[in-house]
């Protein structure tokens, strides 16, 4: 009896430790079958721990070690480090992806440390004098970008245009004669094709990673919140390792070719768990070529609201509101088409199902989306339909979002299309209760607008502008109409604080 005793503390341990272990297991099974987090993948860089291990590596496929370093070689010089200072701290809280986007703990900026970045990514020098494409979320917000090459050589970049709708931004260095990488053709790329993802995950410069194409044609909504831009989302998949910090970064194939720019992670944790996307070479060239050309991205449009066919609930309540009998979850629905649009003006009806474009197969939506966003206004595009099981084509131009075939530069902007934004009227009764005599509702704002980039956002109030007070969309037009340089806003937000901030016009 007394052994047993004196064993007890001993048996109620090994108790304990065998129920807190199966705890573990049953929270780590939980947790791995949680849904994964879509997240861009840029964050401030951090430190990291090495750990050395012997192994012997075999390449199994099509890919080589020599082709894998002659891509290496060749892509490392071209791809570069980005600093993003701003003292708009990014605030946590806006959507469920802050954290992992470089916004959280680790990505706002210490008060304390004011020559610390807010953020850092990757970015891929694309011609010899300096112009480099990067992801837009890498450089949001941006006071100060900070751009170092391989050779350690630093230089402050230009902004020379951006496209929330890509996440694709284009930048400037003053140099020249620099290593650069130039676009390959993304629509030869095969699944399966062996991959290299370059860039500067957790500040480690210059990492070199490879695998395979795993999908082609994905889309994951994340830039869902950015709908009335038409995001375009067409990524090509690879399980290469992506981690913060490769953002912006180039996806390249055994000949050193650019086919993609790293963009997103699907993760739990939003580090990499084998699922990257990048944006294909061939969206993210004609985006560089119209901000570098036009100083604005031109894009087309058909002119309908579309339905991806994929999900098995909209095919049938597609033959249900059309009585039609369709089978095959390929295509895209046109659930309305706009009036004078393009579709409304070449036929095209609603219930048909556009099946090419161009001769190109549209399996679904992103499809669609990827080979119209490569068009401009003013571009002709032959779009065949099915129409309750016959096959008919359609020649059709494409216009901009305002209707117009014609291709349109800064110049053309008007100055709401500027600001970004849209105003309503306050009431004499608001006036009052906000004991201001003027002032308008800010009712909308683009990302892509310039009250956005200095902390304006929907139902803040805009007093003055310029010293000058303004009650109207009106007002805003008459005193920014043709003016160049500062522009001075003052305004409040939704808790009443009151700022004046500024920017180049």
């Amino acid at each position: 009896m007394s052994n047993i005793k004196r064993f007890s503390p001993y048996v109620l341990v090994g108790i304990i430790s065998a129920l807190c272990t199966l705890g573990i297991l049953f929270a780590l099974n939980s947790y791995s079958s949680k849904q994964p987090f879509f997240s861009f993948s840029d964050a401030n860089s951090s430190e990291t721990n090495g750990h050395f291990t012997n192994s012997n590596v075999r390449l199994v496929g099509t890919g080589t070690s020599v082709e894998f370093v002659q891509a290496a070689e060749k892509t490392v010089n071209a791809v570069v480090s980005i600093k993003n200072y701003s003292s708009q701290n990014r605030q946590m809280g806006n959507t469920i992806f802050d954290y992992f986007f470089g916004y959280g703990e680790e990505g706002m900026q210490n008060p304390n440390q004011k020559n610390m970045p807010t953020g850092t990514g990757s970015g891929v020098i694309i011609s010899e004098d300096g112009y480099i494409i990067t992801n837009n979320h890498v450089i949001d917000k941006a006071e100060k970008l900070e751009v170092t090459l391989n050779n350690q050589q630093t230089y402050t970049a230009t902004v020379i245009g951006t496209d929330t709708s890509t996440d694709i931004a284009l930048l400037k260095i003053d140099e020249d004669q620099l290593p650069f990488l130039a676009f390959s053709d993304s629509d030869n790329v095969k699944v399966g094709e062996w991959v290299l993802a370059v860039g500067n995950p957790f500040g480690l410069n210059s990492t070199v990673t490879a695998g395979i194409i795993s999908a082609k044609g994905r889309s994951i909504n994340i830039f869902s919140k950015n709908q009335k831009n038409s995001p375009i989302e067409s990524f090509i998949q690879t399980d290469a390792a992506i981690n913060p910090g490769n953002s912006g970064g180039a996806l390249v194939n055994v000949n050193g070719d650019l086919i993609g720019i790293n963009t997103a992670i699907s993760s739990h944790t939003g580090t990499y768990e084998g699922y990257g996307f990048a944006v294909p070479s061939n969206i993210a060239r004609k985006i560089v070529e119209d901000l570098k050309n036009y100083g604005l991205v031109q894009r087309g449009y058909l002119g309908i609201i579309p339905v991806d066919m994929t999900d098995e609930n909209m095919l049938a309540k597609y033959n249900s509101q059309f009585n039609t009998n369709y089978k095959t979850q390929e295509g895209v629905i046109v659930a309305e088409v706009t009036s004078d649009g393009s579709a409304s003006k070449a036929g095209i009806e609603a219930g048909d199902i556009i099946v090419s474009i161009d001769s190109k197969k549209i399996k679904n939506y992103p499809a669609m989306s990827a080979i119209i966003g490569s068009k401009r206004p003013g571009d002709v595009v032959n779009v065949t339909v099915n129409r309750k099981g016959s096959m008919k084509t359609y020649e059709m131009e494409l216009k901009d979002a305002k209707g117009s075939t014609k291709i349109r530069t800064k110049d053309d902007l008007t100055v709401a299309e500027i600001l970004g934004a849209s105003f309503e009227p306050l009431t004499e009764e608001q006036k009052i209760n906000f004991g201001i005599n003027s002032g308008i509702i800010v009712s909308d704002v683009d990302q892509n607008g310039k009250l956005q980039n200095i902390g304006i956002q929907r139902n803040y109030v805009i007093i003055e502008i310029n010293g000058k007070p303004v009650n109207t969309q009106s007002d805003v037009e008459k005193i920014l109409l043709k003016h160049k340089g500062t522009v001075s806003v003052k305004f409040f937000d939704r808790f009443g604080r009151i700022y004046q901030k500024g920017f180049q016009m």
